[in-house]
């Protein structure tokens, strides 16, 4: 009789323990199929860093040349309020204006929390219509490549190299004036210049997806 029931808690501990491997594991793979249930939205929502890189995301960055969001906000925050139908830059900087001070979410996707591929994906989606892959790794593959910073024009997405363990590990909309927008880690939805080191320093190239104008 004992061995009868020692068989049995033996086959159910070994077939949990077979389930439990085969389930997932990843904090990436839970998100999307607790989030997205279907299969498509689950690939596109796939990370590029998992949530071990974004704990050791590297330091915080020294913005040495601050950024004013009230400068920016003066400067391209007409959009917000013009009457006239809006053009091409002008619906990207909305979208963009739109965002600013979002949270920083991994993972997120909308205005409550938002990190930087979602951000990219989301502003081109919702200002031309424009897809986007999910991440950043994959947008680095998109559209036409830019030579370098010296090439750099209104909307180029710009990548930045700011993990061990992915390449690129950072995303952004350049505005001009090396002025970009991006979901910082640790400052949300913001606007940073190129010009300071931690961003100059880890500069890996860029994409352009759409040609706005001749305007740099």
């Amino acid at each position: 009789m004992f061995v009868k029931y020692f068989k049995l808690i033996l086959l159910a501990f070994l077939t949990a323990l077979l389930f439990a491997a085969c389930s997932s594991s990843t904090y990436t793979e839970r998100y999307s199929k607790k989030e997205t249930p279907d299969k498509k939205k689950e690939i596109g929502s796939a990370r590029f860093t998992s949530e071990k890189d974004v704990k050791e995301f590297d330091t915080p960055p020294v913005e040495n040349h601050p950024v004013s969001k009230d400068e920016v906000i003066k400067r391209y925050g007409g959009v917000l309020n013009k009457k006239t139908k809006l053009n091409a830059r002008e619906k990207l900087l909305f979208q963009i204006i739109n965002f600013l001070d979002s949270p920083y979410l991994y993972g997120g996707e909308s205005k409550n929390g938002i990190d930087c591929s979602a951000f990219t994906q989301t502003v081109f989606k919702n200002s031309l219509n424009i897809d986007l892959p999910r991440t950043a790794s994959e947008q680095f593959l998109v559209g036409k490549k830019v030579s370098g910073v010296k090439s750099l024009k209104f909307g180029d997405l710009i990548f930045f190299n700011t993990t061990k363990t992915r390449f690129p590990g950072h995303v952004g909309i350049y505005l001009g004036g090396s002025l970009f927008a991006h979901s910082s880690v640790h400052q949300g939805v913001t606007i940073s210049s190129l010009k300071s080191s931690y961003y100059k320093d880890r500069f890996v190239g860029a994409r352009r997806v759409f040609e706005f104008d001749s305007l740099k």
